[in-house]
Formats: C-alpha cells, sequence, structure tokens
C-alpha cells in the first residue's frame, strides 16, 4: 500500500477528538457462581458479565490431563507384557502371552490416540478463543461460533464415554463466551472509521503478540516479541507522525476486552497458602495487612513492572518502598482505613508449624523480616489493582 500524503489514510474525522471515541467498559469475568454474579449485576447494573472461559473449559482440560496419565500407564502395561512374552521359559505359555500383548497393544493404542485427539482439538479451541486471527483480523461472533460448534462437534466424535457429559453444558453457555466477540467487532468497525484496514491489521496483529508475549517463555517469548515489532514498524512506515497516538487507541481499546478473570484467580492463588495455613484463625488485621502490601509493593516484571497497584489507581508516585511506608504508617499510630479494624497489628514470620498467640502490646508493631524473600504476607489484594 502506498500513500502520497498522510491525509489520504484517514476520514474526515478529527483526529483529536479520538479520545471521544475511545471504547470504555465497566465488566467482570467470573465462573458461573450464582451469588457473584447475582451481586455484580445488582452493583453493576450496567455493567458486562463474562465467563471466565477458564471455568468454561476446565473439565476439558482437566480430561485431558486425565487421559494422558491413562495413556502413561498403558504404555507401561504393554511394555510390561511385552517384557513378560520375551521371557517366557515355555513354550506352552507363548500364545497365552502373545494374547495378552496384544491386548495390552491395542488398549495402549486406543488410549494414546484419545489423548492425542483430545490435545490437538484442544489447542485448536484456545486459538479458536483469541480475539485476533492469525491474519491479524478481529474474530467475529458469527466466526467464533462456527469454529467452536466444529470443534465441540470433533470432540464429542473421540471415543470416549466421559467427553459428550462435558460437553453439554459448554454447549448451553455459548452465547455467554461469545460475549468479547460483540466487543471485538464494536472496536474494529469503529478502528475503521479511523484508518485503512491494512493499518488496522498491523496494529491488531502487534497487539495480539505484544499480548501472547507476556505468557510466554524463552524462544516462544522471543518469536512473539520479534513479530510484534515487525507489525508496528510496518504500521509505522504508513502512518509516520500519527503512529504513537493510533498504537495507544488500538492498545488500549482491545486491552479494554473483558475475556478472563485472571486476575482475581492470580490474587486467590497467591493468597490462598495463608489463608489455609490458618484456618478459623484468620484475622480482619492479617487481610488488611495482605491488602496493604498488595496495593504498595511494585511489580517486578511484566507491563506494570516498577509501579505499585495504589500508583496505577491514583496515579500518584510513592515516595518510598511498601516495608518503608508501612513502618511510617505504624510510627504515626493512627491508622487508616485501609488497615484499622482494630487496635492490634503485629507482623509475624509465616511458618508451617503452630505459632504462640502474640504478647505485643496494642501499641507495638513488630517486624522481623528484612528481605522481601522473608515477608510472609505475598499475597495480593484486588482492590488497587
Amino acid at each position: 500500500m502506498q500513500c502520497e500524503n498522510d491525509s489520504s489514510l484517514y476520514t474526515d474525522r478529527s483526529f483529536e477528538d479520538l479520545d471521544h471515541h475511545r471504547f470504555h467498559s465497566i465488566g467482570m469475568a467470573s465462573d458461573r457462581g450464582v451469588g457473584l454474579v447475582s451481586g455484580y449485576q445488582a452493583a453493576c447494573q450496567d455493567g458486562r458479565w463474562v465467563c471466565d472461559r477458564f471455568h468454561e473449559f476446565q473439565d476439558l482440560f482437566e480430561r485431558r490431563c486425565q487421559l494422558e496419565r491413562k495413556a502413561y500407564a498403558a504404555i507401561a502395561k504393554e511394555d510390561k507384557a511385552a517384557h513378560t512374552f520375551h521371557h517366557a521359559k515355555s513354550e506352552a505359555n507363548l500364545p497365552k502371552r502373545l494374547q495378552q500383548y496384544e491386548h495390552a497393544h491395542h488398549a495402549c493404542e486406543q488410549a494414546m490416540a484419545r489423548y492425542d485427539q483430545l490435545d490437538i482439538l484442544l489447542h485448536l479451541l484456545r486459538d479458536a478463543l483469541h480475539l485476533c486471527s492469525p491474519f491479524g483480523q478481529l474474530r467475529t461472533v458469527a466466526s467464533v461460533r462456527s469454529e467452536l460448534t466444529l470443534l465441540l462437534s470433533l470432540i464429542e466424535e473421540i471415543n470416549d464415554p466421559e467427553l459428550p457429559k462435558l460437553l453439554q453444558p459448554i454447549r448451553s453457555h455459548l452465547d455467554d463466551i461469545f460475549s468479547p466477540f460483540e466487543q471485538a467487532e464494536s472496536i474494529h468497525a469503529d478502528l475503521l472509521e479511523l484508518m485503512p484496514g491494512q493499518i488496522v491489521d498491523a496494529l491488531v496483529l502487534a497487539w495480539h503478540h505484544d499480548h501472547l508475549s507476556y505468557q510466554s517463555y524463552g524462544k516462544q517469548k522471543r518469536y512473539h516479541q520479534h513479530e510484534r515489532q515487525q507489525w508496528l514498524d510496518f504500521a509505522e512506515g504508513l502512518l509516520d507522525h500519527q503512529f504513537e497516538p493510533l498504537k495507544t487507541l488500538v492498545f488500549e481499546k482491545l486491552d479494554a476486552v473483558i475475556q478472563a478473570s485472571s486476575l482475581v484467580e492470580m490474587v486467590n492463588a497467591l493468597i490462598r497458602p495463608y489463608l489455609n495455613s490458618s484456618k478459623g484463625h484468620i484475622t480482619q488485621e492479617t487481610l488488611n495487612l495482605i491488602m496493604f502490601y498488595h496495593n504498595h509493593r511494585r511489580y517486578k516484571g511484566g507491563k506494570r513492572q516498577g509501579k505499585a497497584p495504589i500508583e496505577l489507581l491514583t496515579g500518584e508516585a510513592l515516595e518510598a518502598d511498601w516495608v518503608d511506608l508501612f513502618i511510617q504508617h505504624a510510627q504515626e499510630g493512627s491508622p487508616g482505613p485501609s488497615l484499622a479494624s482494630s487496635p492490634s497489628l503485629e507482623l509475624v514470620p509465616h511458618c508451617h508449624e503452630p505459632t504462640t498467640p502474640s504478647e505485643t502490646p496494642a501499641s507495638q508493631v513488630s517486624i522481623e523480616p528484612h528481605t522481601e524473600s522473608d515477608i510472609p504476607w505475598l499475597a495480593m489484594d484486588a482492590q488497587a489493582a
């Protein structure tokens, strides 16, 4: 694509008005817990609820793990049958041993085929749920419905009696699964009003590889980073001085699409060990301390590296590390609303052995760890994520 001047790339819409056309939405992704969904819908009547893809397809991926274990067990049985046949000492036992081996071999072939088929189809299913196709186009509801319908039919044909049972609830929830792609269609229409489709596709592909780079490691991560830069360079060559604001616009729009409750699951995963170690004895002070740590500690990696959740929420930079801020907060003797629920607050090292009740006076705070690896409250709260 060649353009004589920049003005031929855009419609008559003023680029200065782009902020008025940005996609803003309030939404939440979660499992189908009745209380959770009802509470959200009551609190955010205009918000969008999205079914979490992890929970929707979790049973299928767990079934894949089960079939994998069965396949390895079948391989072991076949190997044992082959070993028994080769070491048969009596010719009279050879037919019996051969029959046992053939039976084990047939069972092994079936077990491996079931696993391989489901594994391949689940990889295709996962790719079909990406907002962006491999060609840089945002997927539509119709295209995703067609792909999922076909993939679910192929999964059902696998010789496994458990799979039809697992597919039944997924089929009944398909409309909820398509919610993010409805947003993607709307975003695509908005972007086409601002720039040609070729540039939209290039920036969408750049966002796609940028998104995947944070979920990958090693060679795969470097591949996505390379592809992202290639498509950004391509778009920049066509857009010139308009590149940065348009790139920011596309990335912000696509980042706003809610697809999964990854943040909540991350919080649950990190906080769970501390809750499990003190079942029935967790206090509000401990929860407040976890919340303070999460809100004020800085990310060590990812797109938010060097920023604390509270900084991202307020836009104001923290003046010190979270430990120093906590000590300062404690020394002031007047806990704020984020920590206050009781006059007593103590930090104790986390260990797997029972601890004795603290004898620290209410006016004192004991802080023993001196490095972040020693801090026992490495859990996260979603308040300021």
